[in-house]
């Protein structure tokens, strides 16, 4: 039950919890009733008004609801709790914080991301010792210096510091492992970090920004491909799934592979998705699934697009989503990292005749 204000400093208005938390204020009204938590006071207008204690205790239950946490489990449980489950849950993921090791030094202040992929040959970025996951889990546990040191940047506030040496890293990994030994694990860390509270979600998104940006300028100074290059496949996520930066990481390999991705983005509804396949004369349809979207949208979304599709044209999925380790629909394809999706490739080409370019 909420109570009267009486000069409480330090409050925050019902919309700006909203707005912090990503909480929504149906949610916040249902809890208050429902778990008599949160306990807001009423201003001088008789609005909600929420102390930064409670509004500290919403940031964690909503970090362990976007693990999978129930809010029945969560509201009424102290912050100790809360802490130690948080915790649990980041281990259970296989989010181990990265080993910490000294990264390579900084020499270059100013790199340029025009200049991060040579134009002039493509050996240096088909240089790779591992092929990324596009499962990012799998990479959590492994050292891997260029994170530690991007991580360091995040920790000190320092946006400029990171991109300049996400551009040192591309040039210096090419984009095979740049995507392996650096993407990847760096937004594993970013969101472990977060789980955990190291992080809030101002720095994972200009982080994930940075991370795009780089990703574009290397893709960028591929040469566009052929018309006639294939297979070609279009890239997306579908409704509700606004997750795109795995999509970036694939159109990145799919480049690589010397394939020709179209990149539609994220949420294409079902009936464009099918056109776009029509109209772009798209070979496949690869679809990327976060690990926080509805199962039931999964299966149901797959199934009803495989139906819409024509039979040749092959559905591809990939993502962290743990349903995807089950038996998808039939004439889907699960893809569970980028080796795998190399492989997927190389067959697509085998089944149709058509050499690599």
């Amino acid at each position: 039950m909420d109570t009267t204000l009486n000069q409480r400093p330090l409050m925050m208005s019902i919309a700006a919890v909203e707005r912090d938390t990503g909480l929504s204020k149906d949610t916040l009204r249902v809890w208050e009733r429902r778990y008599a938590f949160p306990q807001p006071v009423r201003d001088a207008q008789g609005e909600r008004c929420y102390p930064l204690d409670q509004i500290e205790k919403l940031r964690l239950i909503k970090r362990l609801l976007d693990v999978g946490h129930r809010p029945s489990r969560l509201v009424g449980l102290p912050m100790d709790d809360l802490q130690a489950l948080s915790e649990r849950s980041a281990d259970a993921q296989g989010l181990s914080g990265p080993t910490r090791r000294r990264g390579p030094g900084r020499t270059e202040a100013d790199t340029d991301y025009t200049e991060a992929v040579p134009r002039n040959g493509r050996a240096h970025l088909l240089s790779c010792d591992s092929a990324p996951t596009w499962n990012e889990r799998s990479q959590a546990d492994q050292p891997h210096p260029w994170v530690d040191l991007c991580l360091a940047h995040v920790d000190k506030h320092d946006p400029l510091a990171l991109r300049t040496d996400l551009a040192r890293g591309l040039s210096h990994l090419g984009l095979a492992r740049f995507i392996a030994e650096l993407a990847s694990p760096l937004l594993v860390a970013i969101g472990n970090g977060w789980l955990r509270g190291r992080f809030q979600i101002y720095q994972e998104h200009w982080v994930s920004h940075y991370v795009q940006q780089t990703l574009h300028a290397a893709i960028q100074a591929f040469p566009l491909p052929r018309a006639a290059v294939t297979p070609r496949v279009l890239l997306s996520t579908l409704p509700g799934e606004h997750h795109s930066l795995g999509l970036l990481m694939v159109e990145s390999w799919l480049c690589l592979e010397e394939a020709q991705p179209i990149n539609l983005g994220p949420q294409t509804p079902m009936w464009d998705l099918v056109h776009a396949v029509q109209t772009c004369q798209a070979d496949v349809v690869a679809l990327s699934f976060s690990p926080h979207a509805p199962p039931q949208m999964i299966q149901d979304g797959l199934s009803d697009l495989r139906s819409k599709l024509p039979s040749k044209v092959e559905l591809w999925v990939g993502g962290s989503h743990p349903m995807l380790q089950r038996k998808p629909p039939e004439g889907v394809q699960v893809i569970h990292d980028m080796s795998g999706l190399s492989s997927a490739i190389a067959l697509w080409r085998a089944r149709h005749g058509q050499p690599r370019p």
